[in-house]
């Protein structure tokens, strides 16, 4: 199997306003929100708090973010692209957000729609949070996320999707939510509700963005667990920056496990850029990413028309 390594190290909501409805372009579609669980989703009886932004002001590149809180019923929102682009693959998307919040447009909607230009279908998932033990943070986003991914696959003929081109992307927390469900795919972790969880729900590629929590808290040189690499892990492409609080190590431990395992796997490293940045563009070299993984994506033959 080859590998495929590049490691690039270069030196250095606004508060009050109703939660916005998705924006489309001319040229995309956005589906009304699908609910993953048409009786509920697991555990879950009513939420405590109406779900809604955050009243903290948070900004990147310049911009507000909107920041996504108490979700207790999961949706994903599919972002088709023109005709003209469409290519068949599509990606579920998972916002980060430490699984306290979700980051909805810079690490929701605006990828949404980048991944619409090079013609991806775009899944956007909404995921339970917040979950604040940290042993048990991810269960329920990952039950959310086995569920999006065995439907997108379920109901591809709807949104004209090759069923052998759907992946995951995620940042952060996000990133951490996309990497267990592509080693965690096998066995569903709750009951099943219809036929979409009979479905595979194995990503057949995946992108994580600055991820989160892939190595334990207080063994920092090891790969989680709960993170079991093996050769049918599906490729990978990993990108963070040096200075990221989130250590680094999280990239380079999977990549070496994805490696040592014979999946092909790409992993960009930078100096700077920090955590949290999205694909909005400043000054620093990392966040031109996204012409990255769309190489990465042509050169896996996921972009063919």
């Amino acid at each position: 199997m080859k590998y495929i390594l590049f490691l690039t190290l270069i030196a250095g909501t606004v508060l009050g306003q109703p939660f916005p409805a998705p924006q489309a372009m001319n040229d995309q579609k956005i589906s009304a929100p699908i609910t993953l669980w048409p009786n509920g989703a697991p555990g879950v009886s009513a939420a405590a708090q109406p779900e809604g932004p955050t009243k903290d002001i948070a900004q990147v590149a310049g911009k507000p973010i909107i920041r996504l809180t108490n979700v207790s019923q999961p949706t994903i929102t599919v972002y088709e692209p023109s005709p003209e682009k469409r290519t068949g693959a599509a990606v579920v998307v998972c916002p980060g957000g430490g699984y306290q919040i979700l980051a909805w447009d810079l690490e929701g909607t605006e990828v949404c729609r980048w991944l619409n230009n090079i013609g991806v279908t775009a899944v956007l998932l909404k995921y339970r949070v917040p979950n604040t033990n940290e042993a048990t943070r991810s269960k329920a986003p990952l039950q959310d996320a086995q569920r999006a991914l065995g439907y997108v696959r379920t109901n591809a003929s709807r949104w004209k999707l090759d069923t052998h081109r759907i992946g995951i992307l995620g940042f952060s927390a996000g990133g951490h939510l996309s990497a267990a469900l592509s080693t965690n795919y096998a066995q569903r972790s709750y009951p099943p509700v219809d036929a979409a969880d009979s479905t595979s729900c194995r990503p057949d590629f995946t992108l994580l963005i600055y991820p989160a929590y892939l190595t334990l808290k207080d063994q920092g040189d090891h790969l989680a667990p709960a993170l079991p690499v093996n050769a049918q892990t599906p490729p990978t492409f990993l990108l963070q920056t040096q200075d990221d609080p989130i250590r680094v190590e999280n990239s380079i431990y999977y990549y070496l496990a994805l490696k040592n395992a014979g999946v092909p796997a790409e992993i960009h490293l930078y100096a700077a850029g920090g955590h949290g940045y999205g694909l909005r563009p400043t000054e620093k070299p990392v966040t031109r990413w996204p012409l990255l993984a769309e190489s990465w994506m042509q050169q896996l033959g996921l972009l063919n028309r």
